[in-house]
């Protein structure tokens, strides 16, 4: 589903390209909502990794960012995406509006990460 990674000037990755609009406003910019095709979501679950727990715990001493459940939530926020993009695409959506995230536990160390959002037909914005 991802055709191409987003990069910062410093070449990190900050996200993926989707092959039709993803927003979190009710509108895409430069286009109106014709229709509304009705909610469509994605959901990932993902477990802790000891590995990652160990050296979770020696970083809570000396502090700073841990690293490895960033890059963990961070794919698990793409896969939700994709998930739910994909389900857009198949309802023939040319834009998802509104896209909103959830977490949830499932079970101790064990967390769902939900996107959903509105696919919606869009037509070009005249009165722009």
């Amino acid at each position: 589903m991802n055709e191409g990674l987003i990069r910062s000037s410093k070449g990190a990755v900050t996200g993926f390209q989707h092959p039709i609009p993803v927003v979190t406003t009710l509108v895409v910019p430069g286009y109106r909502n014709v229709s509304a095709l009705g909610l469509v979501r994605g959901n990932a679950i993902r477990a802790r990794n000891v590995g990652f727990d160990i050296m979770a715990s020696f970083k809570t001493l000396v502090g700073g960012e841990l690293k490895g459940y960033t890059q963990l939530l961070a794919s698990t926020r793409e896969q939700a995406l994709d998930r739910m993009i994909e389900q857009a695409v198949s309802l023939g959506a040319d834009g998802v509006v509104a896209v909103q995230f959830s977490t949830s536990t499932v079970l101790q160390g064990v967390a769902e990460l939900m996107a959903y959002g509105t696919a919606v037909k869009m037509a070009p914005d005249e009165s722009a």
